[in-house]
């Protein structure tokens, strides 16, 4: 006659026991539960009342075994734990919903584009870079398209609140322009 053994499909939840059928976890909490809980219990004896002296010694070894023991979906007390602190107190309790918009940078940047070739210029990484990072650049001989002249212009780029991106160009003011009194 043969004899069947059932095996768990999950193998995973399997731990190695060491002793006592108390896994390493186990023995470490319920050693460190000793250490704390019985000198709590000779030191409340000494008061005479033995009820006090149980009682202390069983809540002050009651946390580690809560931790040796408390296992849910494979995860710990102090990994359960940790997550809480972070939900109640460490993230914010609101957290709007916010996307990465890649089709606005393509339109930022390809605005950008036309604004710098609009002037005459190649729009390079460079400039880009700057852009983006400074919210202006200097770029010189941009091409009038009106007089054919070559000026130094700043491309500058604002940020409306609804996130839409506005650009206009500033010229330094020249030093014949300076030189000139105010009527």
């Amino acid at each position: 006659m043969a004899s069947y053994v059932s095996c768990p499909r999950d193998l995973s939840k399997i731990k190695t026991k060491i002793a006592f059928n108390l896994t390493k976890r186990q023995l470490i909490c319920f050693g460190l539960a000793a250490l704390v809980g019985f000198p709590v219990f000779f030191l409340l004896r000494k008061t005479g009342n033995m009820t006090l002296a149980g009682c202390g010694m069983v809540f002050t070894m009651l946390p580690f075994f809560v931790f040796a023991m408390y296992e849910k979906d494979g995860r710990t007390l102090e990994y359960v734990l940790r997550d809480m602190i972070e939900t109640l107190f460490l993230r914010p309790r609101i957290r709007p919903y916010r996307t990465e918009n890649f089709y606005e940078d393509l339109c930022r940047a390809a605005q950008t584009e036309k604004e710098v070739n609009r002037i005459g210029k190649k729009m390079t990484k460079e400039i880009a870079i700057k852009l983006l990072e400074h919210r202006r650049v200097l770029v010189r001989n941009c091409k009038s398209q009106r007089t054919n002249k070559n000026y130094d212009a700043e491309v500058c780029l604002t940020v409306q609140p609804d996130g839409k991106a506005n650009y206009h160009l500033e010229f330094p003011v020249s030093k014949k322009e300076k030189k000139k009194p105010k009527k």
